[in-house]
């Protein structure tokens, strides 16, 4: 039988660290068994915010890699560049033609982007969602690992699915989220301002903990990371968030449920909690990043990976998108 179809994206900026490892590509590991995946390496998206070409290219090439080291397999999945296939930015634009205006207004992280980015407000930046969601309904795709923060951005493209097909016709499979629990590190903070969500494009460096750290950096980070007056490791997200933090990050490396870890550190300190967490972590990178430096060795291989991937996916967009067509009256 045929699997039902998931589709993930992730820009291209910044580094990858820890909270994209727990919160996204460990389920992608898991998915991969279960479904036909789709991963894509979204730069269309990027490129709302200025990006050297240079950087972007570098940069675009080291996540494939780190894709590919951490375990996602292209003989199981598809990896490919967003920007390889055009058929991508045609659906947007007819997708476009059927969004309203006030629904894009409303989205908070068009808000918050343009408060980022004052001196580049532009069409990108407001319509991103769109494309966002030419890029889920492009194939037909029926799961989507999505964050919180995300999650207003696929509602809109399971909007935008009800009001294309009912207006033309069944054309697109109406797309489910797959959010994970917090405690199954679906949601790591900032280690320094553990309120905060942590991010790949963060200008503190202290505040996450990047796929390719060393050893001894991640220690260091993991020492710093805020915690707070009491001397009681429990996991409490409302009250104390930097522990919860560290917990969830070492249930995520050992893979012991955080209730057992808050037996195992009754009576202890911080100190051993940070020691404990720092080595967990280290001990989960170094096959990964040793497969990352073999894997970005050689550039020719990656290009073959995302070239035969684009193929792929362009035979499924293709598909869909002369359907979208041809139920729009276009020739």
């Amino acid at each position: 039988m045929a699997r039902d179809i998931l589709f993930s994206g992730i820009q291209p900026s910044g580094q990858l660290n820890i909270g994209h490892y727990f919160g996204a590509v460990k389920n992608w590991l898991r998915m991969q068994e279960d479904f036909d995946c789709m991963f894509s390496l979204v730069n269309l998206h990027a490129i709302t915010v200025r990006q050297d070409p240079v950087a972007l290219r570098k940069r675009s090439l080291d996540f494939v890699a780190a894709y590919m080291a951490c375990g996602i397999d292209p003989e199981k999945s598809i990896i490919f560049a967003q920007s390889d296939v055009p058929e991508h930015s045609e659906l947007m634009w007819l997708l476009s033609c059927h969004t309203y205006m006030g629904e894009l207004e409303r989205m908070t992280q068009y808000k918050d982007k343009i408060a980022k980015h004052t001196d580049n407000v532009n069409l990108g930046l407001f319509s991103y969602p769109v494309l966002m969601a030419a890029d889920i309904l492009l194939y037909q795709t029926k799961a989507v690992p999505v964050g919180a923060d995300q999650k207003q951005h696929l509602e809109l493209a399971r909007d935008l699915a009800n009001r294309m097909n009912n207006a033309y016709g069944k054309l697109f499979t109406q797309p489910e989220p797959y959010i994970p629990s917090t405690e199954d590190g679906g949601r790591i903070m900032s280690l320094l301002e553990p309120e905060k969500k942590m991010s790949k494009s963060d200008e503190n460096a202290g505040n996450y903990i990047a796929l390719l750290d060393e050893p001894n950096v991640i220690r260091k980070k993991l020492k710093r990371a805020v915690t707070d007056t009491d001397t009681v490791i429990r996991y409490d997200r409302e009250h104390k968030p930097g522990v919860s933090n560290l917990l969830t990050l070492l249930s995520g490396a050992t893979g012991k449920p955080i209730a057992a870890l808050e037996v195992d550190y009754a009576g202890k300190g911080y100190g051993h909690l940070k020691t404990d967490t720092g080595e967990a972590i280290v001990a989960l990178l170094e096959p990964i990043q040793a497969n990352f430096h073999h894997l970005r060795n050689d550039e020719t291989e990656l290009t073959r990976v995302m070239e035969q991937g684009a193929e792929k996916a362009r035979i499924r967009a293709h598909s869909t998108l002369n359907k979208v067509k041809k139920a729009m009256g276009l020739i």
